[in-house]
Formats: structure tokens, C-alpha cells, sequence
């Protein structure tokens, strides 16, 4: 019987067409070739067909008897180390061929590739490389490797290559110049024809010439959607890095998703990873920017369910999760304008960061002097010696060289005297907690207080980029974290990149010849998940209140009893000012979800047994719909003057305990 595989084979086989150069080559290095190359680097726009060249010489090395690695270049860690885990047996096993799609999602290894990890390779392996950009120049002119590498720009197809694969595709003889005219030789657009069928090419509409080829296939693909499930889905997918049955479920709620599942994995444009399933980059652009046109509600209401999952994720997630939800997140949410500000997105000179090592502090405190003068070096040395954990050290992906470090630092109350003495930027950021908002026993400060990059000191970077993103992660996953600080020397210019995200503590305290400025957030005003999305979002985040709360205790408890006094009537509740506290700052219902807060509230009341009277006068007397007061009494049975007294307790509880949220935890 002809395993799964086999027929997947079988059929790549029958639709591929054209790269005789790419596959003879390969073969011949298959087959053992001494002349052949050792190395294969295919590139090309997308939707060119390197994916698809890729899944075909798999196979060939398959059938070959070949043990095959097989990578996607868009989930490969940043440190190389997991690389050289995932790749293994292309080291120790000899035979085996390594095969990296997507390359340009991993470029930064390039270097790393060629001088330290491709050279380790076992005996009789090949490696297949296939991306976007061109290989770095000097590779293909080093004489070394200049005859064990073969480079390829895949080039749209010829004329008669296309036509070839709309024959193998059954496309009927009367449309296929009509395809050929509007599609030319791009190999994604033929194949998205091709998986079309006669049927899906029939209409003239669809042929007619335009621009937007893509979009116009996908919408002849896809055809009607199944269904509004499949619709979400396809939002989903769309936006998602990568879209998981998992992560179905969770932004889904009550839809079978496994349906669903199957249904995106089988469209023709989709990828699969170990991490699930993702458009093309080709198809996904189209599909995204056809979604946002057609249902932009839609489009926003899909991309808050998928931050909101990546945000629990953050919080709730296993440590070796965070960091990649972490990259999910700001993917979402990469065209936004504080984004744009603070992130560099830059993958030149790539860097991965690890622990302190002690063997590394000589080195960080040379950074140190050089950027920032002795006097630093010597705090960089003492908080080395206090709190070693909070320091990270950066290097080259592509050597090695450690370039940089940071340190993110954690500090109790009461604070200690020691610290306070010997640092003084950590000493500023605690004098101002306690003018402000006073960090309460058991909670604590975090301070990102070093950033130390001598070549590209404090400017938008992937160091900044990888230490915020810890930092952020660390404040979601703390417990009793009061506040969070950033440290920058340039002062006025990172007062306004970061204008709006964090606020400016006026504090300048010296260390030997530089100010710093320094920048905080107090988390008890703003949970993180709040902050992240007002950071990563295009809009900028509003002005944090200058107090715990917005609004006084006395106007809050006064809009709690407003708020119960319009219950029954849905628009003066909607236009009540516990509307405008913290409290449901955050709603995307926020008249449903703050009814429902209402409730679960007075419903609490009853786990104490000296609260089970007022929950009972507070339903009665707001939720049952008795018409006055006094029927709200006689329901409980109650003398009119032991339900008011009932009622008043009530209030009383009800309006501490949701000031106690308003101030720690809204949500």
C-alpha cells in the first residue's frame, strides 16, 4: 500500500516544472559526485518558487535514502546554539542533508554558517539554503568555497513552463492564455491558478487584466467560505505568525476548531511548521489587506482576541514560551507607530544574549569604562556582585564577540540602605516612588539601569529591542511589582522617543561626569497587559493619572451607587461615570463586562458570612427588579429598617472592594 508520503511525492512530482539546472546539480551531488557542490543557496522573490524547488529536492534526497534535517528559517532561535541542537545529525551523521527554507528570516547566521558551522559538517552531508536575499558576495568569490557552493536566482517561468503546469493542472485549453496573460511566469500565481481549477478560472471576470493578481486568485481559490467560522479563521491566519489548533481554540471560543483547522492547513497557500500553520508572505499581504478593506471592525476586533491570547501567554506561559510570544506579540502589531519609534527591526549584526558568566566581567567592565567612564564601571561591578541574575551579555551571532550587556535589576521594600548609598540612579528612581505613590512591603521596583553597547550606545537597537522585550515580560510574569524604570543618558532625546509609553521622573542624579534621565511606569496604575497594548498599538497611549486612581474615593464610591441606580436603564448605565474609572479602562464591552463586574462583585460578598445579608439586600434591592426600596423589603421579609441597614453595609462592602481593584487590579 503507497504510504501518504509517497503520494505527496508522486504529486510534486506531476506539478513541478522547470529548475533542470537546480535539480541536475543536486543530483549529481546526490549521487556522489566529487565535482559537485557541497552547498546550495537558491533565492528569489516571494511566490518565485523556492519553497516549492526545496519540497522537491527533499525528495529526491529522500528517495535517495538520505537522512534529511529539514528547518524553517522564520522559528530558528537567535542563539546559535539552538540551531546547531535543531541541525544535529548534520554534524554527526554522515549522509545527511540540511535543508533551511526562509532563510532570509534567520540571515544574521549567515556568517556564522560559513566560518563556524557549515566546515563541522560529517562526512558525504549537503546543505540547501533557500531565501530572499543574495548570499554576502565574499562566500561565492572565496576561493574555498567558491567551488563547493552554487548559488541560484530562480527566475519566473518561461512561457512554456507555465503552460506545462496549467496542462498538468487540467486547465482547460480555452482559459490557459487567458491565465498565461493575466499571471505571466510567477510561480505562485500559476500555482494558485492551477489549484483553482477550470472551475475557478471559468468566469471572465476573474481573468480580466489587473494589477492585483494575487488578490484576484486567492478570491478564486478560496470562493465562497464555508462558513463565518472559517472566515475567523482565515482573519486568524492572517495576522497570526503562525496560527496553531491551539490558538484557534483560544480566540475562538465555542467553535470546533479542529474543522477549521484542517480547512486552513489544506488551502494551497499555506505553510506548515512545527508551530502550525502560516499564509505565504504573498498570500498573507493580500489576505490582510483584503480583510482590513472588506471587515476593518472585524479585522481590529481579530488582532485585540489574538493580543489578548498572546498577552495571557505572557503571563501564564512555561519560561522557555515567553520569548517567543514575546516576538508574536510585536509581530502583530509591527506597523504601529510607537513601534516604528523605539524598535529598530534591524537584523544586521544579530545578537543573542546569555547570562552573566564570570569569566565575562572583565569585559563588561571595559564596555563600561568606554562608554560610560570608571565611576559606572565600579556600580556595574558592585550590582555584578549583589544581583549577578538580573545582568544578560550579548554576542554576535555571527562570531561570537560579545558586544554588549544590560543588567535589569530588582529591589524590595524596604530598600536596601547599601544600595541606595552606593548607586545613585537606583537611589533617584526610589526617591520618586516614595514622593509619588510609596512601594508597599512585599512589593517590589524593577530598574533596567545599564544598557552597554559601545558601538551603538543608547540608539534604537537589537540590543534595546531584546532587553525591553525581557524587561516587559518579567513585569507581566512579577509578582508585586510596584514600578518599572528605564535609564538613558541622553536625556531629552529618549524623553521623547519614549514620550507617552513611560513618564519622564525629572530626576537627573550624576554618576562622575554624565546625567542620566530617568523614565518609569507604576504598575499598580497600569497593568502591563494595558501598557503593552497602548506601546505596541498605532495609537499613543493616554497620559497616566498623576494619583493611584483618576478619580477620588469619595466620587468613586458616589459613581458605584450611581452605577447600581441606573441598572434598569441601559442608557443612563451606559453614560455613568464608573464608566470612566480605571476599572473599565480596558473593556471591550465595557457596558456588558462592567454589568457583569457588577455582579460577580456583589456576588463575593457572600463567601464572608458577615456579607451574606448585604448580597441579599443588594440583589433585592438592584438586580431582583422589585419597584421601589420597599418591595425589595418585604421580598426579603424584612422590616423596612433592618433592609436599609442590610443595604448600607452592602454598599459599603461592595464599594471598598471594587476600590481595591481599582487601585491593584481592574481586571
Amino acid at each position: 500500500m503507497v504510504s501518504v508520503g509517497e503520494r505527496l511525492s508522486r504529486a510534486r512530482v506531476r506539478a513541478f516544472v522547470g529548475r533542470d539546472e537546480e535539480l541536475g546539480r543536486f543530483g549529481e551531488a546526490l549521487a556522489g559526485d566529487p565535482q559537485a557542490p557541497f552547498a546550495f543557496y537558491v533565492y528569489g522573490p516571494g511566490g518565485i518558487g523556492k519553497s516549492t524547488l526545496l519540497r522537491r529536492l527533499a525528495d529526491h534526497a529522500r528517495a535517495a535514502g538520505r537522512l534529511l534535517v529539514e528547518l524553517d528559517g522564520r522559528f530558528v532561535s537567535r542563539d546559535p546554539a539552538d540551531f546547531e541542537h535543531a541541525a544535529g545529525p548534520f554534524l554527526d551523521v554522515p549522509g545527511t542533508v540540511l535543508f533551511v527554507d526562509s532563510f532570509e528570516h534567520c540571515q544574521w547566521l549567515e556568517s556564522w554558517l560559513w566560518h563556524h558551522f557549515l566546515p563541522r559538517a560529517a562526512d558525504d552531508t549537503l546543505v540547501v539554503l533557500g531565501g530572499r536575499r543574495a548570499p554576502q558576495p565574499q562566500w561565492a568569490a572565496d576561493p574555498a568555497w567558491s567551488r563547493l557552493l552554487h548559488v541560484s536566482e530562480l527566475e519566473p517561468f518561461s512561457a512554456e513552463q507555465a503552460r506545462s503546469l496549467l496542462v498538468a493542472a487540467q486547465i482547460r485549453p480555452e482559459l490557459r492564455d487567458r491565465v498565461l496573460r493575466f499571471a505571466g511566469g510567477n510561480p505562485l500565481a500559476l500555482s494558485l491558478a492551477a489549484a483553482a481549477g477550470s472551475e475557478g478560472c471559468g468566469r471572465e471576470e476573474i481573468w480580466a487584466p489587473t494589477a492585483d493578481v494575487l488578490r484576484t486568485l486567492l478570491a478564486g481559490l478560496i470562493g465562497e467560505v464555508p462558513t463565518a467560522a472559517h472566515r475567523r479563521a482565515l482573519e486568524v491566519a492572517a495576522q497570526a505568525h503562525s496560527t496553531s489548533e491551539e490558538l484557534l481554540a483560544a480566540v475562538l471560543p465555542g467553535e470546533d476548531v479542529h474543522p477549521l483547522f484542517s480547512w486552513l492547513r489544506d488551502l494551497p497557500f499555506m505553510e506548515s511548521t512545527l508551530r502550525g500553520v502560516y499564509p505565504h508572505d504573498a498570500a498573507r499581504e493580500t489576505l490582510a489587506a483584503d480583510l482590513r478593506w472588506r471587515a476593518p471592525n472585524a479585522f481590529e476586533a481579530m488582532r485585540q482576541r489574538l493580543a489578548d491570547e498572546y498577552l495571557r501567554i505572557l503571563r501564564e506561559a512555561p519560561e522557555e514560551r515567553v520569548w517567543t510570544v514575546t516576538d508574536d506579540l510585536f509581530y502583530l502589531f509591527r506597523e504601529g507607530a510607537t513601534l516604528a519609534r523605539l524598535r529598530s527591526w534591524s537584523r544586521e549584526d544579530e545578537v543573542h544574549d546569555r547570562p552573566l558568566h564570570p569569566d565575562d566581567i572583565d569585559v563588561i567592565l571595559c564596555m563600561a569604562t568606554e562608554t560610560e567612564g570608571a565611576a559606572s564601571a565600579d556600580l556595574v561591578r558592585y550590582w555584578a556582585q549583589r544581583q549577578p541574575q538580573a545582568f544578560s551579555v550579548y554576542r554576535l551571532v555571527s562570531t561570537g564577540r560579545i558586544v554588549a550587556f544590560t543588567a535589569r535589576l530588582a529591589l524590595s521594600s524596604p530598600p536596601d540602605a547599601q544600595d541606595l548609598a552606593t548607586d545613585p540612579v537606583v537611589a533617584a528612581a526610589w526617591r520618586y516612588t516614595e514622593a509619588t505613590a510609596p512601594v508597599s512591603p512585599g512589593e517590589h521596583i524593577g530598574v533596567s539601569r545599564f544598557s552597554i553597547y559601545p558601538e551603538r550606545y543608547q540608539v534604537p537597537s537589537r540590543v534595546i529591542d531584546l532587553s525591553s522585550s525581557r524587561a516587559q515580560a518579567e513585569a507581566a510574569r512579577a509578582r508585586g511589582r510596584a514600578y518599572g524604570f528605564a535609564v538613558f543618558r541622553d536625556a531629552e532625546t529618549w524623553a521623547e522617543r519614549v514620550k507617552g509609553t513611560l513618564a519622564d521622573t525629572g530626576a537627573r542624579p550624576r554618576v562622575g561626569e554624565y546625567t542620566y534621565g530617568v523614565f518609569g511606569v507604576d504598575w499598580r496604575q497600569l497593568p502591563v497587559e494595558s501598557w503593552l497594548m497602548h506601546f505596541i498599538s498605532a495609537t499613543e497611549m493616554p497620559a497616566a493619572p498623576a494619583g493611584p486612581s483618576p478619580v477620588s474615593r469619595t466620587a468613586f464610591d458616589r459613581a458605584v451607587r450611581e452605577a447600581l441606580a441606573h441598572w434598569r436603564d441601559a442608557d443612563a448605565f451606559a453614560a455613568c461615570a464608573l464608566m470612566r474609572t480605571r476599572l473599565a479602562a480596558d473593556f471591550g464591552d465595557p457596558v456588558g463586562e462592567l454589568r457583569a463586574l457588577l455582579r460577580r462583585a456583589v456576588d463575593d460578598l457572600g463567601l464572608d458570612p458577615r456579607g451574606v445579608r448585604a448580597r441579599e439586600a443588594l440583589t433585592a434591592g438592584h438586580f431582583s427588579g422589585a419597584p421601589t426600596q420597599e418591595a425589595a423589603a418585604r421580598r426579603l421579609g424584612l422590616p423596612y429598617g433592618t433592609y436599609r441597614r442590610h443595604l448600607r453595609q452592602g454598599l459599603d462592602l461592595l464599594c471598598e472592594a471594587l476600590w481595591q481593584q481599582e487601585l491593584h487590579d481592574p481586571r
